[in-house]
């Protein structure tokens, strides 16, 4: 804190930091200015006439004993500080003498500006367009922008991107579905596009990386692909703002993180405290555990889930057949919640629900980020109808990082769809 003279001269505040707020705590009367160097004050006049130095882009304002109303306005990066003093009624013009109208001193004291959001242009693809209402409707910062998705005949893409100069020196973000191999290309297409626009920064939300379960070579000549596509995703331009931010939702296997490129900036979020706010919701909630189906899916996730119960299973392989046991836990008189990254076929899901109802629990469901489901495998899924485990699931948790699967199972029990929306919209202010 530095005191100075007002209102001849300004606070010099020694390194204040950009995009701070200085706020006036308290003043005292010094000996007045030179009269030189002192303001004429009017009757019945608004005074609005300082000028000083600033080390640093600040905001300082408060109230002073005297009754002017003071504030001081700069940006950051600019040196000089301007500021006005804004009379409460008229005010006399100060007397000569050293006993007239003194300057006061000023303490002042750095305070945390609050940060305001950034507004952010959401492109989509056809497979996210209800995600991206959904994510814009979570925040009014978050504007929705268009892409003309065409094909020529030869079925390869005719895409355009409208009102291309409107977003220059904006924060531009797109929102992606791999969902086949067919899509990719022209959703890359458009990601390539985008950072070239003079952008101020840009990020792909791609809530399910589809390649993160081919991530191991067990034998020479198997291909990654998951490393594959990190080594496409790393190659996005450069916008003005510096490399790509990349939001990826419980992507497989954590290492995976390694493959991506320094071009590249991956941000993984989950998907888990959209389940731990469902089961808070619960009637039963207090009589929950959580089931992991094997070791993996327990070293992906436990720690997220700690404070409840745990059990675990495991596989084991007799003869040509892989079988869920259970390896740790007592599920007896528990709702049990299955909680894994994603689902395919589902035999693994089905064959711990059996182990899990035959060893007592009294409620069996699942939780899934990504509900894949190849072929309608979702359809193996039954609903217990509160009859029991035995019989099938009480809930089937998915989030919308698979676009095609919530429309298949919309409205279908036992699956119940938790949106990304809130998680996305926070994760584009990042």
């Amino acid at each position: 804190m530095a005191p100075a003279l007002l209102p001849s001269r300004i606070p010099i505040i020694s390194n204040p930091q950009p995009g701070r707020e200085l706020r006036l705590l308290s003043c005292k009367t010094l000996a007045p200015p030179p009269p030189s160097r002192a303001p004429r004050l009017l009757p019945g006049r608004r005074w609005r006439e300082v000028r000083g130095r600033s080390p640093g882009g600040c905001r300082v304002r408060g109230e002073l004993a005297s009754g002017l109303d003071l504030s001081f306005e700069a940006e950051s990066g600019t040196r000089h500080l301007q500021a006005s003093h804004a009379a409460a009624g008229p005010v006399a013009a100060p007397a000569p003498s050293s006993a007239a109208a003194a300057a006061p001193s000023v303490a002042v004291s750095l305070l945390p500006k609050k940060r305001s959001k950034k507004t952010v242009c959401l492109f989509f693809c056809e497979e996210t367009r209800a995600l991206a209402e959904r994510v814009a409707a979570e925040s009014d910062a978050i504007e929705l922008r268009s892409v003309n998705w065409r094909t020529f005949e030869d079925g390869f893409p005719n895409l355009f991107i409208a009102n291309a100069q409107g977003i220059r020196g904006q924060h531009v973000a797109f929102l992606a579905s791999f969902s086949s191999p067919r899509v990719i290309f022209e959703q890359l297409s458009v990601i390539y596009a985008l950072p070239r626009l003079f952008i101020a920064s840009f990020t792909v939300v791609l809530p399910f990386f589809p390649t993160g379960t081919s991530e191991r070579m067990e034998e020479e000549g198997d291909v990654a692909t998951a490393f594959t596509l990190a080594r496409i995703l790393s190659n996005i331009p450069i916008s003005r703002g510096g490399p790509a931010s990349l939001v990826i939702y419980d992507i497989h296997a954590l290492q995976e993180r390694f493959y991506f490129g320094d071009n590249v900036l991956p941000c993984f979020e989950s998907g888990v405290p959209l389940l731990k706010n469902r089961l808070q919701q619960l009637p039963d909630s207090d009589n929950i555990s959580i089931a992991f189906p094997d070791d993996g899916a327990w070293k992906r996730f436990h720690n997220q889930l700690q404070h409840f119960p745990t059990i675990i299973c495991t596989k084991v392989r007799e003869g040509d057949q892989r079988i869920v046991r259970l390896k740790e836990g007592d599920p007896s008189g528990c709702h049990v919640v299955i909680v894994d990254d994603l689902v395919q076929s589902g035999g693994t899901l089905i064959e711990c629900q059996k182990v899990l109802a035959a060893h007592g629990a009294k409620k069996v469901s699942a939780y899934v980020t990504h509900g894949i489901f190849p072929n309608r495998s979702w359809e193996r899924f039954q609903h217990d109808n509160g009859v029991g485990p035995e019989n099938g699931l009480s809930f089937f948790w998915i989030t919308d990082s698979c676009p095609l699967t919530v429309k298949e199972v919309k409205n279908r029990r036992p699956f119940e769809v938790l949106s990304l929306s809130g998680s996305i919209a926070a994760a584009l202010q990042i």
